[in-house]
């Protein structure tokens, strides 16, 4: 999985929503559902989600999303880099916008 802003809002909606299936979060994030299917397998590949299975209904079997202590870590480091990119962005606009 290349790019970190799809990985981070990834986790960070799994981590308010965990039992949104598949379909579901490929909406909320405007992703293809395929796309989402592989960048789940890649994050639970690197140990960041873990998937569980549950019964919503009698008739059918659903997913839980969860993050891992690791997913945990690896979505502070990732909003932590987030942040120092868009500051820095502001940095640069506000100089711009001063000369």
């Amino acid at each position: 999985m290349k790019n970190s802003q799809d990985q981070l809002e990834i986790l960070r909606k799994i981590n308010k929503k965990p039992k949104l299936s598949q379909r579901e979060l490929a909406k909320e994030l405007g992703f293809s559902l395929g796309k989402l299917n592989y960048c789940i397998k890649e994050l639970k590949k690197k140990g960041l989600v873990k998937i569980e299975n549950f019964k919503k209904n009698p008739n059918k079997l659903n997913y839980i999303y969860l993050l891992t202590p690791k997913g945990v870590s690896e979505k502070t480091k990732l909003t932590i880099n987030f942040m120092k990119k868009k500051a820095k962005e502001y940095d640069e606009l506000k100089k711009e916008l001063n000369l």
